[in-house]
């Protein structure tokens, strides 16, 4: 197994608005993207990998003369991995509102020639599919052989699913949810209001103060890195162990490892990500409901999908449990669709989609080999 190597970002341009489902409007906006592998001649063997909160279009691969680069799914994706780029043409693409290059807050408006900031527009899961779509529109795929995303990736999945039912062969989701449960809607809301209550913040025009609200990110990172872990994998990481051999008796200084570890997530993430696309991506993620339109019924909802499906979650994953995957299976075993169910006991909670656990990735290795089958024939 080997990487796909070196990549480059590509950039694409649009100047047809983008509809949003809040009733605005994107204009003169770019669409950052990367592709792997080659495509075939009928262009059945494309594979769109969708990003979750923190991550971007840089999927595989590394970039010249970066240390450490890798792609955030690059133990998945290239030759001879589960996602086997001598077979797959894998896309990734950095959804609007990001802060990894395609048109976000950071960028000018060009309404008023000033930097959005906090005016840039919500944005949605559905509204993310749709740009999406136009990217393969321009690429000429008229049909993907998989849609492919993990936590708020899988739910862009599902609705490529619901939105795009006859543009996708097979729906690929893993450790996601039909919609946010209330906890999680207030894990997002205490972190929004860290980063809102930031001084700093400037109403989301910081960008004019020439300051970063870096400490309302600190704290948002630490609350949402919490939530990835599990239970196990922090008791084992770090225990009760201090930093020093004597008690500090400090309220305000660092005491335990974990508060050391937690506060280095907090300063990486500070230095790199952006306060209103973490304010947009998490509001997203509150939003997404696509039962709502059918009075709750997932059933109902799943009706329009026509693909084939592999769903998977992971045992100590409590911010999107299992039983949240589970709804969705009923749901589409409800409408005799074709799915099949992975629950895999891991130890490390939710990010265990972003790891190289053995059991999982020969899940996702079998039915990728499943779906080469259907375009080699």
């Amino acid at each position: 197994m080997g990487s796909v190597g070196h990549v480059t970002p590509q950039r694409m341009k649009f100047s047809r608005p983008l509809p949003l489902r809040s009733g605005a409007q994107l204009s003169d906006y770019e669409l950052v993207y990367e592709t792997y592998g080659q495509l075939n001649a009928d262009k059945s063997n494309a594979v769109l990998v969708c990003h979750a909160l923190n991550a971007s279009h840089h999927v595989a691969g590394s970039y010249a003369g970066q240390e450490r680069s890798e792609g955030w799914w690059d133990n998945l994706i290239g030759p001879g991995k589960p996602l086997d780029t001598e077979r797959f043409f894998v896309i990734g693409i950095n959804n609007p509102g990001s802060c990894f290059g395609s048109t976000g807050p950071m960028h000018i408006n060009p309404a008023t020639g000033r930097v959005y900031g906090a005016d840039f527009p919500v944005v949605t899961v559905h509204d993310w599919v749709d740009a999406q779509a136009r990217v393969l529109d321009e690429l000429g795929i008229t049909q993907l052989a998989a849609v492919l995303g993990g936590s708020l990736g899988g739910m862009q999945a599902l609705d490529w699913s619901l939105r795009y039912p006859d543009r996708m062969r097979h729906c690929i989701a893993i450790a996601t949810a039909p919609s946010l449960s209330a906890q999680n809607i207030a894990f997002n809301e205490v972190a929004r209001r860290a980063i809102i209550t930031d001084p700093d913040f400037h109403g989301g025009h910081f960008y004019e103060h020439g300051v970063v609200p870096k400490r309302g990110l600190r704290v948002a990172r630490m609350i949402g890195h919490i939530t990835y872990l599990s239970d196990d994998v922090m008791e084992q990481k770090f225990g009760r162990q201090m930093r020093a051999a004597e008690l500090g008796y400090s309220t305000q200084d660092i005491e335990f490892q974990i508060e050391s570890y937690l506060r280095h997530q907090g300063d990486k993430f500070s230095e790199y990500f952006d306060a209103n696309t973490y304010l947009l991506i998490t509001r997203a993620l509150d939003y997404f409901d696509p039962a709502r339109e059918h009075g709750g019924d997932l059933s109902r909802t799943f009706a329009a999908a026509r693909c084939k499906f592999l769903l998977a979650s992971f045992t100590t994953d409590w911010r999107f449990s299992p039983a949240r995957s589970r709804e969705i299976v009923k749901a589409l075993l409800d409408n005799k669709r074709d799915v099949s169910y992975a629950e895999i006991d891991a130890p490390h909670g939710h990010d265990a989609f972003l790891l190289e656990d053995p059991r999982y990735h020969g899940v996702l290795r079998a039915y990728f080999e499943r779906i080469a089958k259907e375009f080699a024939a």
